[in-house]
């Protein structure tokens, strides 16, 4: 097992893609800290960590929160040890055009996804230098490299991920520390409406030469490998899982 005695710390865990990266990195060994704002110890994805024979934290958090990300990492390393691997899922959407969108709506967004993610990032960033090792892996979009009609307020937040990754890497490079970025395209919660919905799924597909939405399951060993011991030489990049849909 490439993971075996790591712990890893998912936020976004409950379902989707974030449930995915936390059974996957169980499948190889780490025991998970879960994470979300309504996760609980009757949730599926706890019993299928657990029946992997891997330990499973559960933690209720709102990483827009430095407090609530600070109780969270704590009650973790509490329950399973220091974090070796983050990975930075929690996420909303909440579409609007540009005119249209409220400052709530930019601002939850933002808070989630860029504020929350430089928390959680802060928040262990401390231990994982002192120990000389981390692995963070951050989940972003698409829309952060190529912007997205009706969801200005993801896009920035998404950007800013992509930046804060490259950021973070330079900064934490030298302390044994690697910080990456996935950029996924698959059908969760959070793309239900353009899935199910015949034209906006046409017009998605259009623009992924595979034709398909991908699967959380298919985003999860991208994940595995950039945690694993074999990734140790790659820091800053932003993987895109889109079947195509985004060449660079």
């Amino acid at each position: 097992m490439k993971l075996q005695g790591k712990v890893a710390l998912v936020t976004g865990a409950k379902d989707g893609i974030g449930k995915a990266i936390a059974l996957a990195l169980a499948e190889e060994g780490a025991d998970v800290g879960l994470v979300s704002r309504s996760i609980t110890r009757e949730d599926e994805v706890v019993r299928e960590v657990e029946a992997k024979g891997r330990r499973a934290a559960v933690v209720q958090a709102d990483v827009a929160s430095k407090s609530d990300v600070l109780r969270m990492v704590q009650t973790v390393e509490a329950e399973l040890g220091p974090v070796d691997i983050l990975v930075n899922n929690a996420g909303v959407s909440k579409p609007a055009m540009l005119y249209k969108m409220s400052e709530e709506q930019w601002d939850d967004v933002i808070n989630i996804h860029l504020k929350g993610t430089f928390l959680c990032i802060q928040a262990v960033a401390s231990q994982m230098m002192e120990r000389g090792f981390g692995r963070i892996i951050n989940v972003t979009s698409s829309a952060g490299l190529q912007g997205t009609i009706g969801q200005v307020n993801y896009a920035a937040a998404k950007g800013g991920i992509n930046a804060l990754t490259m950021a973070a890497a330079k900064e934490l490079a030298k302390k044994g520390i690697t910080v990456n970025a996935i950029a996924p395209f698959a059908e969760t919660k959070m793309t239900s409406k353009i899935a199910t919905d015949p034209k906006l799924s046409e017009k998605y597909l259009e623009r992924v030469p595979m034709g398909r939405f991908g699967q959380p399951e298919e985003m999860a060993p991208a994940v595995v490998f950039l945690a694993s011991p074999e990734a140790g030489y790659i820091t800053g990049q932003i993987l895109c899982i889109d079947g195509g849909m985004i060449m660079r």
